[in-house]
């Protein structure tokens, strides 16, 4: 089977605030749009910014590996240098990091970098890479 790229829509107060997030901070393309959506190209991926004034963020949090962690999340795994670029970038813009970049699972199967942070609307979105990339399912270490 072939990776495809995903679609998701998600709820946003201020198209504007959104489209300087997603398009000037995290790098997206911007596609097709309205006054009511914006299509970005989230690393390949079709995300869609749609416009509810009234959008408050969940605020719902898990414990993963000593940290809390926000659900409902979004992202993309990257390649580790996109994420070292991209969490630069968004450290740079001064946007706040729910959860600081860091390697989780250190010397455990699944072990990954990691970075959570939120849009001006409060979606959470958290970006992840691997050292090696057949860590994503991992239950094991390789030998």
């Amino acid at each position: 089977m072939t990776l495809r790229p995903f679609h998701l829509a998600f709820p946003v107060h201020d198209l504007a605030a959104a489209r300087d997030f997603y398009g000037r901070i995290l790098g997206c393309a911007e596609g097709r749009s309205s006054d009511h959506w914006i299509d970005f190209d989230l690393f390949g991926h079709q995300i869609v910014a749609h416009l509810d004034p009234a959008a408050k963020p969940v605020a719902v949090e898990n414990a993963v590996d000593g940290h809390q962690v926000p659900v409902p999340h979004f992202g993309v795994v990257l390649t580790m240098a996109d994420w070292e670029d991209l969490a630069a970038r968004v450290k740079g813009a001064g946007v706040p990091f729910g959860i600081d970049p860091h390697i989780r699972f250190k010397g455990q199967p699944g072990e990954q970098a990691t970075m959570f942070f939120r849009d001006p609307s409060g979606n959470a979105l958290e970006f992840k890479a691997f050292a090696d990339d057949a860590m994503l399912f991992a239950t094991e270490m390789p030998a």
